[in-house]
């Protein structure tokens, strides 16, 4: 509660300000499809629609259409895709306090995959490559907020959840375009932020419901002649919808702004802090009894970040802009687990017969070594390194523990002239960025028991079991330090790129795109506690991606688009920590030896067509698209898991993946209606024949399975479909439903394609909202209408006995989405008006 109150204090006490706030009407016009193709600008580049400017009545209206500059392109003139969703989408979904839902209810082949049990921090995953907030998912998507990259340093995690989703001004899904650097292999999710010069007013939202949901938000901003100011806080808690499951929420975001007719600069500062309760799955043996059930706990995450950002834009001459930023980023998470131990009493054949020992089974002798030899190598040692006697009929356990910090800086810089060439249009950009962290990295393990309601805890007299000699002694090991160890890591990342891109209109209709970026990447990291030397070492990437595309508009409602273009993804430092089978990780607690991973390379082919139908059906505008993409993937980065613990595993290279398909996608509006529909088909598969480990899988041969070209990747539904309205009923009054449907998908860890699917589910919501006075508005939001029980996550875990009567017979492991929710709440607002634009040109409407 302690960041909700501070967020909610911070914010009511704006409340004195935001009445003085000014509000004018003012009437937008159909959107001006403009695009951002560099992550480095701002607001300043592009608006996303155009208010007409107010005049004295009988004169004649006219449109104010900004300034292109920087990288902003106008869409058809983009030879890729780009998913767009506005604040305005994410107002119907304010309710769930996070703006990955609106992604995946509006985005054509965009799915999530909840291993968390927690709707704040789901897998985002588009055309089956992953942004994801947990350590040791390989991610294929690079994120941006203000043109700053926020995939984290250690493992390249993305944590929407720090983000306050009222302060979005839009989201712009951006693919095959290199210029967004590393980890851009699906392509790039570029976030752009409000300030006061895109949004004035006052707004206080209250809601609650479901779970104990309460939650709070304020949103201010306001322009005195050239300078402007928004703030942003919100908070929220509930109990979550499993056991143990909680989640506290507390952000704040402030831009300060400066703007004169040829330059606008932007001070920002983000700050959040989230809580969360248990964060796994849960074997359907114990769902099938409680939906609610939960496996082994504590699962608590803490997430800590603060940001500040310097953002400017300067014009050079009337053909010249120079733009750029500059952050420090502060970032820490630490989790504590408690799991299944998987001890046992040492073999007959060690020399450590009656004490605690870890379970060999998922290590290889080494050559020339002795059999009693290996098997001392997995006596537990705790304190003063001890011994532990074994003690028959105890459930061991452990508490793990995980600290990561991070501290980042950097900034980009770039360049753009739109001078006309041999007489041709022509928009050339030229830039450079640089990203530089240091991070730190701590686990420890202690030894515990599992209680009958599944907690683990590290009484050494509780009750039920007695006492437990040597239980209490923390920084737990075995004797070779293989698999359970604590870790201490420090090290840097330095990623540079350079890039250019030119777009040059041929004819009025025909506009060639070419261009690339040079990536280059170093990872430094240290160990520091001598039981993992190998991770010690320093790691350099190199890779130049090239980008060409062409563009074609037939008519000003049709074009059509494509291209192909290059990408690489680096090895993070814990995948380049944790890459030796014959030391597998508990992840994400330990970190041992690091055999050389290869860089992830990506090229990717894109066509298809888009357009509007303006006056359709009673004035209303239709837009349309169609498009088809292949990207082939070279040493691919995935995660397997090794025998004795599902959670402990290591990442490997695999020689080709594939991702292919089709979107296509229609919306129809007007003033009162809203309708839209997409349908997506991802083929994401492996290229290549082998083995690969995957110990619980029930058809595993000897704790293996076998791969075949053409295999379908895990979690990844082939057939995606989205349909929703919005209708103004009533004035005052909208309503709004969405339907997600989502063909079955494999199990995490079936990437043999043999055993049953993830069944195909079906999602449908309600959106309503009433504005009782022009300042008043009631909003209500259901999910998951039909209380549909359904999973998109699925994995396996070993079989046997837990605890008391409770025993794992069936592997499957799945995280049951969220059922049927209700919240309900207010908003007032204190005058809100759209910012006039810089330096207008106008034109006849």
């Amino acid at each position: 509660m302690r960041p909700l109150r501070s967020c909610l204090i911070a914010s009511v006490s704006l409340l004195p300000f935001a009445a003085q706030a000014q509000g004018t009407r003012s009437v937008t016009l159909d959107e001006i499809s403009v695009v951002a193709t560099t992550p480095v600008g701002g607001a300043g580049d592009y608006r996303s629609s155009v208010p007409l400017v107010q005049a004295p009545i009988g004169a004649v209206p006219a449109v104010v259409e900004p300034r292109l500059r920087g990288g902003a392109q106008p869409l058809y003139k983009i030879p890729s895709t780009v998913e767009t969703v506005t604040a305005a989408d994410l107002e119907a979904d304010r309710g769930t306090f996070n703006a990955v839902a609106t992604l995946a209810r509006k985005t054509p082949g965009l799915n999530l995959s909840d291993s968390q049990g927690n709707n704040n921090r789901t897998d985002v995953n588009y055309r089956g490559f992953t942004a994801s907030p947990v350590q040791g998912v390989p991610q294929g998507l690079a994120v941006y907020q203000n043109g700053v990259r926020i995939n984290e340093a250690f493992g390249d995690t993305v944590q929407f959840d720090l983000i306050p989703p009222s302060a979005i001004q839009r989201i712009d899904v951006v693919t095959g375009n290199p210029v967004f650097g590393l980890n851009a292999l699906g392509g790039a999710v570029n976030i752009q932020m409000k300030n006061g010069f895109t949004w004035q007013g006052a707004e206080v939202t209250a809601l609650g419901g479901s779970d104990g949901r309460i939650a709070g938000s304020l949103e201010y901003g306001k322009m005195i002649g050239p300078w402007s100011f928004y703030f942003n806080g919100d908070g929220l808690n509930d109990r979550g919808w499993r056991y143990e499951s909680p989640s506290t929420i507390g952000r704040l975001y402030a831009d300060l702004g400066y703007r004169s007719p040829n330059s606008e600069f932007h001070l920002i500062g983000n700050f959040a802090r989230t809580f969360f309760g248990a964060a796994a799955a849960t074997p359907v043996d114990f769902t099938h009894v409680d939906p609610r059930a939960i496996f082994t706990y504590p699962q608590t995450t803490t997430t800590e970040m603060g940001t500040m950002q310097v953002t400017g834009r300067v014009d050079i001459s009337p053909t010249w802009d120079l733009a750029g930023n500059a952050y420090f980023r502060r970032f820490s998470n630490t989790y504590i687990d408690g799991n299944d131990g998987n001890f046992e009493q040492c073999s007959a054949r060690s020399s450590n017969r009656g004490f605690l020992c870890f379970e060999d089974d998922g290590f290889t002798r080494a050559a020339g070594q002795s059999d009693l030899a290996f098997r001392n190598q997995f006596t537990i040692l705790g304190g003063n390194n001890q011994r532990i006697p074994f003690t028959a009929n105890v459930p061991y356990g452990t508490i793990d523990v995980t600290k990561t910090e991070a501290t980042g800086y950097g900034g980009s810089l770039q360049a753009a002239n739109r001078d006309k060439v041999f007489g041709f249009n022509n928009s050339f950009v030229v830039g450079g960025s640089i990203d530089a962290a240091t991070y730190s990295f701590k686990s420890s393990s202690t030894l515990g028991v599992i209680n009958p309601d599944l907690s683990v805890t590290t009484d050494p007299n509780n009750p039920y079991y007695g006492t437990i000699p040597g239980l209490g002694t923390s920084q737990l090991r075995t004797a070779a330090a293989l698999g359970i160890a604590p870790s201490q890591v420090i090290g840097s990342n330095l990623y540079m790129g350079v890039f250019a891109t030119d777009t040059i209109d041929l004819t009025d209709a025909l506009s060639l795109t070419a261009g690339g970026r040079l990536n280059f990447a170093r990872v430094t990291s240290q160990d520091q506690t001598g039981f993992s030397p190998d991770v010690t070492g320093t790691h350099y990437f190199t890779k130049i991606n090239p980008v060409a595309g062409l563009t074609y508009r037939f008519t000003p409602g049709l074009s059509l688009y494509g291209g192909y273009s290059e990408s690489n993804r680096a090895p993070t430092p814990l995948e380049l920590a944790c890459a030796n089978p014959d030391r597998p990780c508990l992840l994400p607690n330990s970190l041992v030896a690091d055999p050389p991973l290869k860089q992830v390379t990506g090229q990717t082919y894109e066509v298809g067509i888009r357009g509007q139908i303006p006056n359709f059906y009673e004035g209303g505008l239709v837009t349309y698209k169609v498009g088809a993409f292949r990207t082939d993937l070279a040493n691919d980065i995935i995660q397997l898991a090794t025998p004795g613990n599902a959670a402990r595993g290591y990442f490997v290279n695999v020689p080709a993946t594939q991702r292919q398909g089709i979107e296509v996608g229609g919306e129809y509006t007007r003033g009162d209606l809203s309708v839209y529909a997409n349908y997506a088909l991802i083929d994401a598969t492996f290229q290549f024949n082998g083995t690969l480990s995957s110990p619980n899988n029930p058809l595993a041969v000897d704790g293996a399975i076998n791969v075949t070209r053409g295999n379908k990747v895990p979690l990844i539904p082939d057939h995606q479909f989205k349909v929703g309205f919005d209708y103004l009923v009533l004035p005052g009054w909208r309503f709004g439903m969405n339907l997600q449907a989502f063909s079955s998908a494999y199990y995490r860890g079936d990437e043999s394609n043999l055993n049953p699917k993830l069944p195909a589910y079906l999602v449908l919501g309600l959106n309503t909202s009433y504005q009782v006075t022009p300042n008043l508005q009631v909003f209500g939001l259901i999910t998951n209408l039909t209380n549909n029980k359904y999973a998109n996550f699925g994995t396996f875990a070993e079989r046997g006995n837990v605890v008391g009567n409770l025993t794992i017979n069936d592997p499957r492991t799945t995280t049951l989405a969220q059922p049927l929710s209700i919240y309900a709440g207010l908003r007032y607002s204190f005058g809100q008006a759209p910012a006039p634009m810089a330096e207008p040109i106008i034109r006849k409407y």
